[in-house]
C-alpha cells in the first residue's frame, strides 16, 4: 500500500511539473498584440532627392523584393538607423530636385525613425535619404556583376551555337538516334537551357546598368 501511494504521489509531481513546463513554453512562443500591431503597415510621406527614390525603387526590383520589405530592412533596426544618424555629419545632401514621395513601410519602422531623428536633433527625410544611399555600394557591386553576365553571355552564345553546329554534323554522319548523337543533343540542350536563363538575368538588370 506504502509503495502505490508513493507512485501516486509521484505521477502527480510529474503532471505539475509537466504543466508548469508547458505553461513556460507557451510564455515563450506566446504572441504579443504590441508586437503584432508594431508590423502593422502604415503610410508616410518623405521630400527626398529624386536619385534616392529611383535607387530604391530599382534595387528593390533587381533584388526580387517589394520595396515596402526592403524600406524596412533599411529602417527598422534602431541601432544601425543610430549608426546612420550619427554619420549625418559628414554626408553630403543630395543636390537633385526633390520630391514628395509616400511608402508603406511598418509601424515599427515609422516609430524607429521618429524616436532616432528626434533623439539626434535630424530631419527625417535626411535620415531617410542615408538610409537609402546605403544601397549605392550594393547597387554599384550588382552594376559590376550585370556587366560581367553580359560577357559571360557572349560567349556562352557563341560556345551554345559552335555547338549545335557540331550536333549537326554528328547527326549526319551517325544519325540522329545514335547514342553520341542523343547524348550531344542533350548536351546542346542543356546549353540552351542555359543560356536562356542568363539572358533573362541579364534582362532584368537592365534597369540598373545607367543608374549613377
Amino acid at each position: 500500500m506504502h509503495c502505490k501511494r508513493t507512485g501516486a504521489t509521484g505521477e502527480r509531481a510529474m503532471e505539475q511539473r509537466d504543466d508548469r513546463e508547458n505553461q513556460g513554453a507557451g510564455a515563450t512562443i506566446g504572441l504579443n498584440a504590441d508586437a503584432l500591431r508594431g508590423r502593422q503597415s502604415v503610410r508616410a510621406t518623405f521630400r527626398l532627392p529624386t536619385e534616392m527614390v529611383s535607387l530604391l525603387s530599382i534595387a528593390a526590383s533587381h533584388l526580387g523584393l517589394k520595396q515596402k520589405s526592403l524600406f524596412d530592412q533599411l529602417v527598422e533596426n534602431r541601432q544601425v538607423l543610430e549608426q546612420v544618424a550619427a554619420s549625418a555629419e559628414g554626408y553630403q545632401p543630395s543636390v537633385d530636385r526633390r520630391q514628395q514621395k509616400t511608402y508603406v513601410l511598418s509601424r515599427n519602422s515609422l516609430a524607429a525613425l521618429d524616436l532616432v531623428a528626434r533623439t539626434h536633433g535630424l530631419a527625417r527625410d535626411l535620415l531617410v535619404e542615408i538610409s537609402i544611399s546605403r544601397l549605392l555600394p550594393v547597387l554599384s557591386a550588382e552594376q559590376e556583376r550585370q556587366q560581367n553576365r553580359k560577357a559571360v553571355l557572349v560567349e556562352l552564345e557563341e560556345y551554345w551555337q559552335e555547338g549545335r553546329v557540331l550536333l549537326a554534323r554528328t547527326g549526319d554522319r551517325l544519325g540522329s538516334e545514335d547514342p553520341a548523337t542523343r547524348q550531344l543533343a542533350a548536351l546542346v540542350g542543356q546549353c540552351e537551357r542555359v543560356v536562356r536563363e542568363l539572358r533573362d538575368q541579364v534582362e532584368r538588370g537592365r534597369a540598373m546598368e545607367d543608374y549613377g
